[in-house]
């Protein structure tokens, strides 16, 4: 089978199977840019695709700067490609399979409580100022990332009628296209509350949307992300990249070091799975003794 036509029957496979655009646009760019390293080297159909190719393709990626979590990336998708080729009985081994992963030396950035504190603070100060709607907006954002671990994507589509203000809830269709509910603080709840008040004296009718631009339109991912770019040359943190997922990454840190239950994080994450949680637990281990030697039982006992 051409392998251009079999990415095309996978990628339709995939959005019928409902994944996100982004991923299925993840996919196309890896398999598109694997279609034309195969063209190169004279393979034209799915059944010639070797182990060797497949050692080939990862090796001049790597040497063209890929880095270990960049490489793992493309060969999980490939795989996922060629495993749907399996199925459909084109091939009978999947040649990525005994490609090894690479290894990753994974270093998780997280907030301190320094890096909070400035970032809200500024917002404070420019409250009063011309752009008033941002600053009380922004903080809003900061404010529900922190409290809730919300991915990018979820904040974006956060409407008000997902947020039950008085049983102190949030819906949210995830990742998986999975509507789940978790809880709410106090202040997450009255922060969201103070900032409806203040969008019905500046818009008069609400958006459906809960974050939107000065437009009462709902905000894009990108507009989120060039609100990060422009806090983080404000505040010039030179130890932590300042974006959305970095605040995700550190609501699931303070959860972990305050001694909460690796299922519980699981639920709050709402990861797919309990052993993406436990890999978080694992690179924050230091942490972890040292709240065990802080709050353990045995601290209070005299034996």
């Amino acid at each position: 089978m051409l392998l251009k036509f079999a990415i095309q029957d996978f990628l339709d496979d995939r959005e019928f199977k409902n994944l996100t655009p982004k991923t299925i646009e993840s996919y196309r760019g890896i398999l598109k840019q694997f279609e034309y390293f195969c063209t190169k080297h004279e393979v034209l159909n799915v059944e010639d695709i070797t182990v060797q190719l497949m050692k080939k393709y990862i090796l001049y990626f790597q040497r063209k700067g890929n880095n270990p979590t960049t490489t793992n990336s493309k060969l999980q998708r490939i795989r996922a490609f060629l495993n749907y080729m399996i199925e459909c009985e084109v091939i009978n081994e999947n040649p990525a399979r005994k490609i090894a992963k690479a290894k990753e030396d994974i270093k998780i950035e997280v907030f301190t409580d320094y890096h909070i504190k400035q970032m809200l603070n500024y917002y404070r100060r420019i409250k009063q100022r011309d752009k008033a709607f941002y600053a009380y907006r922004d903080y809003s954002i900061i404010v529900v990332l922190l409290g809730t671990g919300l991915r990018l994507s979820e904040l974006c589509s956060l409407k008000w009628n997902d947020i039950d203000f008085k049983h102190e809830t949030l819906s949210v269709l995830g990742k998986n296209r999975k509507r789940e509910t978790i809880p709410l603080t106090d202040k997450v709840v009255k922060e969201l509350s103070a900032y409806r008040l203040y969008c019905e004296l500046i818009f008069g009718d609400v958006s459906d949307y809960v974050f939107t631009n000065r437009e009462n339109k709902k905000l894009t991912a990108n507009a989120v992300q060039n609100v990060f770019k422009r806090l983080a040359k404000v505040m010039n943190f030179r130890d932590v990249r300042l974006s959305s997922h970095t605040f995700r990454h550190t609501f699931c840190h303070r959860c972990i070091q305050s001694g909460m239950s690796t299922f519980a994080v699981q639920r709050l994450m709402r990861h797919s799975s309990i052993a993406v949680t436990e890999r978080y637990a694992a690179m924050w281990g230091n942490d972890l003794k040292e709240q065990n030697d802080k709050y353990n039982p045995l601290n209070n006992l005299d034996i």
